[in-house]
């Protein structure tokens, strides 16, 4: 299977987070695999701000921290080792850009009024059924996808899908 890519709005900053959290809970129990899951969010000031699942700058931090105190024991000198290792991988992290391009999510999440998110989602592979059943009625206006205009009508069905409202008791109350 090929990837798939999907962007769905939101009108607010927080349902594009809730949607990526049960994404990442479907990941848990195997039912999805995500290559990239990425929330932009553009704020009332009309700044867009990715909140991206992997942190580049501290892994690459951590890496090149090792590697620093390495060659800074080989050299004598394992603290200034360490400081560069660091100060250098924290610099490869932050110009890496992995999954979906940073560039083309900051342009189409810029498009949306202040205060709407956008999830920004590539799957490697998952169980069709189950996971639509667990996106149903959480709502989102698909913006771009890679899916055929048969399976992009069903997956914005799904999203619209009514939430059924609370069911009130009848009132039992007897009449005199």
């Amino acid at each position: 299977m090929s990837n798939i890519f999907v962007a769905v709005a939101y009108d607010d900053e927080y349902q594009a987070q809730e949607v990526r959290l049960r994404l990442l809970r479907m990941q848990k129990e195997y039912l999805i695999d995500l290559e990239d899951a990425v929330v932009a969010v553009r704020d009332a000031k009309g700044k867009v701000k990715l909140h991206q699942i992997r942190d580049l700058t501290a892994a690459g931090a951590i890496s090149g921290s090792f590697w620093g105190l390495l060659i800074g024991l080989i050299f004598m000198n394992p603290l200034l080792g360490l400081a560069a290792g660091a100060a250098g991988g924290a610099i490869s992290g932050a110009l890496t850009d992995i999954g979906i391009d940073d560039n083309f999510m900051k342009k189409l999440a810029s498009e949306l009024h202040p205060g709407a998110s956008v999830l920004f989602v590539l799957v490697k592979d998952l169980t069709e059924d189950k996971v639509l059943a667990e996106l149903e009625g959480t709502g989102g206006r698909l913006l771009k996808t890679s899916l055929s205009h048969e399976d992009e009508a069903k997956l914005q069905a799904v999203l619209d899908v009514a939430t059924p409202e609370a069911v009130t008791a009848p009132n039992l109350e007897k009449s005199a």
